[in-house]
């Protein structure tokens, strides 16, 4: 068996958060999701139980409108999905993104982050060296709210991830699944 062959695939599900509420005297992290949001986020949460994109680990920031996303999302999957709250995707660099993903233990095949922009962009921006050509435009025309972005590594563990080292599988929007 090749070197190549005998690495484990690893798939990386990039959520950003739905549409979020701006109240009045509302801290940013507090901040709700919009009626939008809460339509859409179980819209994303119904395409990825169709087509089987069952993460092992959810990364949720601890923002209210990516908590608030997550659970719409997960009350759609066919399965219940560990998850850990993750203060190292909540208003920071796509490199910052990429040390919370490297720290992932190696048994997690399949791993979800939900985020926030321009830092889940960024992060899918600096991972992707290749993908689905339609994809990839519409992912770097608009990472949209409520945007899911499926990358794929041939690599041995989470701390192997580096810029470039992704293959963008898909990018899709509750306006393009729904």
């Amino acid at each position: 068996m090749s070197k190549k062959s005998a690495k484990l695939k690893r798939r990386l599900i990039l959520l950003r958060h739905a549409k979020s509420a701006w109240p009045d005297g509302v801290a940013d992290r507090e901040r709700p999701l919009a009626e939008r949001g809460r339509k859409t986020a179980p819209v994303i949460g119904a395409y990825m139980a169709r087509e089987k994109l069952i993460p092992d680990l959810a990364l949720v920031s601890p923002a209210r409108r990516a908590q608030e996303t997550w659970k719409l999302v997960c009350e759609a999957l066919s399965k219940k999905v560990a998850e850990r709250e993750a203060p190292g995707v909540y208003e920071v660099s796509a490199e910052r993104i990429l040390d919370v993903i490297r720290s992932v233990e190696p048994g997690i095949r399949t791993l979800l982050v939900v985020g926030h922009n321009p830092g889940m962009e960024d992060a899918a921006s600096l991972l992707v060296a290749d993908g689905d050509a339609d994809a990839m435009g519409r992912m770097k025309e608009k990472f949209s709210t409520a945007g899911l972005a499926v990358i794929d590594f041939d690599l041995d563990g989470w701390g192997d991830v580096a810029k470039g080292t992704g293959y963008l599988e898909r990018f899709v929007t509750p306006r393009s699944v729904g």
